[in-house]
């Protein structure tokens, strides 16, 4: 009898510790879709620059990846030859998080961002990867600007219904003009 109970005990013990270290929640974000008009509108800075350092640092619970970004060009906002943003996820005295859509940098990449610096004074990239075009490495005077369709789940910010995202490539000419178009059009509204 004694066997048999012992048994029972075990396959529960073993089921037990299956749920609790077997189970674990499947890595996943949630986006609200952006058009390029909303991020122009709500993002504190919009910059193209070069990644040319990175570090990874602790700020409560979360690590941070902190990128220093040497500034070529100011669109909106800061007026800096250099500016440091934060992606969620990195590695601190081998503790490592990671959250998904977070992008990674590298050094040497070329972006145009769209930035937002929270109440906390965390600057950051607008809707993970959508506010991120990367500049294309070429020689050429008017290169290539494209964002990435992201893979996470996107809702449309109407109808709260899922929606597939897009690549978007546009000349960086044609970036430039938007923004300044969009800029121009906020600002008349606003007088």
């Amino acid at each position: 009898m004694r066997n048999a109970s012992s048994h029972i005990v075990k396959r529960h013990l073993w089921l037990i510790l299956l749920l609790v270290f077997g189970i674990r929640p499947l890595p996943c974000a949630t986006l609200q879709q952006l058009t390029l008009d909303d991020m122009i509108a709500q993002s504190t800075a919009i910059v193209r620059g070069t990644v040319v350092d990175s570090w990874a640092a602790r700020t409560g619970s979360v690590i941070y990846t902190h990128y220093k970004v040497q500034v070529s060009e100011n669109f909106k906002g800061l007026r800096q030859s250099s500016v440091e943003l934060v992606v969620a996820g990195g590695v601190v005295n081998n503790l490592s998080q990671s959250f998904s859509g977070s992008p990674t940098l590298n050094k040497g990449d070329q972006f145009v961002f769209f930035l937002w610096t929270s109440r906390a004074g965390l600057t950051q990239i607008m809707g993970l990867t959508q506010g991120l075009f990367a500049v294309a490495p070429d020689a050429s005077a008017d290169p290539m600007a494209t964002r990435a369709a992201t893979h996470e789940l996107m809702l449309d910010p109407k109808t709260a219904q899922p929606v597939k995202d897009a690549t978007l490539a546009m000349r960086l000419s044609d970036l430039r003009s938007r923004i300044a178009s969009t800029l121009n059009a906020s600002q008349g509204a606003s007088q």
